[in-house]
């Protein structure tokens, strides 16, 4: 009986040891940072609002891979602001407010139709407050957190997170802070994902 439970799990194991096998720093990852990685393990999306691959990115691949997240693996997201010039601060600002104001999934949603689907310009603070109140949110809720010290906290540390992770475009997927999934060595949204999922093991 031992000796057929080892074999199951063998059967069970060998897959996962395949995959792990596959995956080569330098080729499907790079190691963006030397020292220890997050204390827990998180898996973080880069993305801008102003990004067509980030929208359809948003729908096709990140409900699954929130979805089917190992268990005590986090999944965060971190807009960044080197798309679409003093728009793309304002965009990252928003992502800030509608987290603070726990509008996340509404919001970020109303942003991407109104950008891609609507066709939507952006060219003030004001636009993008409007789409705020369009979907539930009082202005002077907005107006708070706008400028509240929480959102500039949360603009800084993307900033900083943005520029520790080296990115080149968006979307990038970093896990635990250490380990940058490389874009070009994605054959699909599935083997991103299996990457993301093993490299959240990783410490």
């Amino acid at each position: 009986m031992k000796n057929v439970l080892l074999v199951i799990a063998a059967l069970l194991l060998a897959p996962m040891a395949a995959n792990a096998a596959e995956y080569k720093e330098g080729v499907n990852y790079t190691v963006i940072n030397n020292g220890p990685g997050t204390s827990k393990p998180e898996i973080t999306e880069f993305f801008s609002f102003f990004c067509p691959h980030c929208y359809h990115f948003s729908k096709e691949v990140v409900p699954n891979l929130v979805k089917n997240l190992p268990k005590g693996v986090t999944f965060n997201q971190a807009h960044v602001e080197f798309i679409g010039r003093e728009m793309g601060v304002e965009m990252s600002r928003a992502f800030a407010v509608a987290h603070q104001l726990n509008v996340d999934a509404k919001i970020e949603k109303a942003l991407f139709s109104a950008i891609h689907e609507k066709k939507q310009h952006f060219v003030s603070r004001d636009d993008i407050r409007k789409v705020f109140i369009a979907n539930g949110v009082d202005g002077k809720d907005f107006d708070a957190a706008a400028d509240s010290f929480m959102v500039n906290a949360q603009m800084s540390k993307m900033k900083r997170d943005t520029e520790n992770a080296q990115l080149t475009g968006v979307p990038s997927i970093v896990v635990n802070g250490k380990y940058r999934i490389e874009n070009s060595s994605i054959k699909s949204y599935d083997d991103l994902v299996k990457i993301a999922y093993y490299l959240a093991q990783k410490k």
